[in-house]
């Protein structure tokens, strides 16, 4: 497969993951009553099923990954070529960007908005490290012992991790800098988002290393 095509992939399902996170977020806030947890509910049941969908459609051209934070770990284990992760990660920042617009146009908000929500805080970047980990954790886990289960199991441990994460669990540097324009409590301030991005960094290296580790060890013994 051209490496336009995968670009294009990427950016596409970069962008629409982002446009279905952000609306979905926005109208689980008009619809949900003022109910914080019925709006969580809604908005994390849609994306992650948006995710699942995703990455079945545009997972056999690119790889499905719409982050750099897989993006890097892909690269790191050998099954990205170098030279594409550069590429990619521009595709997935330019997708994310475009996305949140999108879906600002799409609810008559402005396109472009200085997020004003803090996160930050020792409590909160370590639930952003530990979210990311347990994603890469699945990714790794079941891209190599289930693959037609991995975007199943990547959807259903998003949805997990928007409930158990203190974070807001983004697990995800391109969502993150996107959202830094974005509007309502699913964004972030400007000053809040390269510790998230730290965090996240470090959670995807330590899930890496570690199940890499594991799965090398599984497969020695299977030859």
């Amino acid at each position: 497969m051209g490496i336009a095509r995968r670009l294009a992939a990427e950016g596409l399902g970069t962008a629409m993951l982002l446009a279905i996170s952000c609306g979905s977020g926005f109208a689980a806030a008009r619809l949900a009553g003022g109910d914080p947890a019925l709006a969580l509910l809604v908005s994390s049941v849609v994306s992650s099923t948006g995710l699942a969908v995703l990455i079945l459609s545009l997972g056999p051209v690119s790889g499905g990954l719409f982050n750099p934070v897989l993006t890097l770990s892909e690269a790191w284990r050998g099954k990205l070529a170098l030279d594409h992760a550069a590429p990619y990660i521009a595709a997935q920042l330019a997708g994310a960007f475009a996305g949140t617009a999108v879906a600002h146009a799409m609810f008559g908000l402005p396109l472009l908005a200085a997020a004003t929500q803090a996160r930050a805080g020792p409590a909160l970047w370590l639930g952003e490290g530990v979210a990311t980990f347990g994603l890469l954790a699945v990714f790794i886990g079941c891209g190599r012992s289930r693959p037609a289960a991995a975007p199943f199991a990547v959807a259903a441990y998003v949805m997990t991790a928007c409930w158990f994460s203190p974070s807001a669990a983004f697990m995800n540097p391109a969502m993150t800098l996107a959202r830094v324009v974005g509007s309502g409590a699913g964004g972030i301030c400007l000053a809040d988002a390269p510790a998230y991005i730290l965090a996240q960094l470090a959670g995807a290296a330590a899930a890496s290393a570690l199940f890499s580790w594991m799965h090398a060890g599984a497969l020695r013994r299977a030859g």
